[in-house]
Order: C-alpha cells, then sequence, then structure tokens
C-alpha cells in the first residue's frame, strides 16, 4: 500500500501593488505626462480621459490639458510655471546675510520692518 503525502502549496496573490497613489501627484508631474501624450499626436480629449481614470478629482481640468497641449505643440518644452511679472524675485547675498546679522546682534528686538528701512541692507 502507498501512502501520498499531501504537500502544502501556497496560492499567489493577484493583487497589484502601487508604489504611491496617483492621487498625491504634482501639477508638474501630470503636465509631464501631458507633454508624452501630445508628443505621441494623442488628441487633448483622449489624455484628459485616460488622466481623469488614473488621477480622478486629483487630475488637471479639459481646459488646462488643451492649453498644455497648445504649449507643448508650439515648442514649448517647460513643464514647470514660468515667472510671473510682478512676482517677488528674493535675492539672497552673503553680504545681505551678513548685513542682517550685524542689525540683529546690535538689537535683538528689531523688526522686519526697520531692518527692511536699512540702508546697509538694500542693495542698489
Amino acid at each position: 500500500m502507498v501512502v501520498r503525502r499531501r504537500t502544502a502549496t501556497r496560492r499567489r496573490s493577484n493583487s497589484v501593488k502601487v508604489a504611491a497613489p496617483l492621487s498625491t501627484c504634482t501639477k508638474v508631474e501630470q503636465r509631464s505626462v501631458i507633454r508624452f501624450l501630445s508628443n505621441e499626436r494623442v488628441k487633448p480629449i483622449e489624455i484628459y480621459r485616460r488622466m481623469k481614470v488614473q488621477y480622478g478629482d486629483a487630475c488637471l481640468s479639459l481646459q488646462q490639458v488643451h492649453e498644455r497641449t497648445r504649449k507643448f505643440m508650439n515648442s514649448i518644452s517647460s513643464v514647470t510655471d514660468s515667472p510671473r511679472p510682478g512676482q517677488a524675485h528674493p535675492v539672497v547675498t552673503p553680504e545681505g546675510i551678513a548685513a542682517v546679522e550685524a542689525i540683529v546682534k546690535e538689537n535683538r528686538r528689531v523688526t522686519a520692518n526697520e531692518i527692511a528701512r536699512n540702508e546697509d541692507y538694500i542693495e542698489k
């Protein structure tokens, strides 16, 4: 008489692990997708439909997809925002840092407005 032993078999899971949920993507990442698909001559409405499935409520609007597709087709390749007129351009120099540190060491209760009014700090 032959006795057969049952061997334990493991079932493999069919679940797919996702690295990060797409609902947390940034605008720059979505613009990169638009740039890629528009380079493959996919129509903006199709790009929007595909992105809406993946990104859900975090997806850019159809108007933004159309606008970005048009920009990419007109050889604008940057996916980041361009600086707007009137927007502040912060300038930090070692001389400015040293001047502010000197003012603060002189008077610890100095306000930001008083520092800004100081002529040594303002570069002309």
